[in-house]
């Protein structure tokens, strides 16, 4: 599995470029769904063990918003996208039509909108991992926890297996030109050892 440690800056590139096309279509999504024009960033992403993204995402005692979903079909494993809690909340607020700071805990109407978020966006990323390898990738319905990112990663971790920590980590910056505002989330691919291999052997060709 070292392997995927050295990945060469083409393979990383064309990586990269399918995390773009992700976003691209997330960001369409995310308009569609706040009804406002979003502009997105290059979205930055690299390879680690799971046991090394917390601090990527946020502080340890930083609470975050995870939306979980299996992922499917040709391809199996699962994929996370956590936002920072107070990035949540705001979200919630713009799926609700609700103004700024008029939500302050996720409570069941936030955390409803944040899993139809979660799996629209989760989608988005799919389908583009989906078009990029020719083969059918199927979600599941999305679940959401909240908690500190160590342990909502680490929940994620234990419910896989020794073999299975590599993740692919895709932080994408939204900016909504209407509100100027930006949204910061994060992506996180786990797949499979078989996936794993088979991503890894059809970026090897790209």
């Amino acid at each position: 599995m070292d392997d995927i440690r050295s990945l060469k800056a083409l393979q990383l590139d064309a990586l990269r470029e399918v995390a773009n096309i992700g976003a691209g279509h997330a960001a369409t999504a995310l308009s569609q769904m706040i009804n406002s024009t979003i502009m997105i960033s290059v979205p930055t992403i690299n390879v680690s063990r799971l046991e090394e993204v917390p601090p990527q995402i946020s502080a340890p005692e930083e609470p975050v918003a995870a939306v979980l979903m299996h992922m499917l079909g040709d391809l199996t494993g699962r994929t996370l996208l956590v936002f920072p809690k107070a990035t949540a909340v705001r979200l919630a607020e713009l799926m609700l039509r609700r103004p700024q700071g008029s939500s302050q805990e996720l409570g069941e109407m936030e955390q409803s909108a944040i899993k139809e978020a979660g799996n629209i966006l989760s989608s988005a990323y799919m389908n583009a991992l989906s078009d990029f390898m020719g083969m059918m990738l199927l979600p599941s319905p999305p679940s959401l926890a909240i908690d500190m990112s160590t342990a909502v990663l680490t929940t994620a971790y234990l419910q896989f297996g020794s073999d299975r920590d590599y993740v692919f980590c895709v932080e994408s910056e939204f900016f909504m030109t209407d509100v100027r505002e930006k949204l910061r989330g994060f992506f996180l691919l786990l797949p499979d050892p078989a996936s794993l291999q088979a991503i890894l052997r059809a970026i090897r060709v790209a």
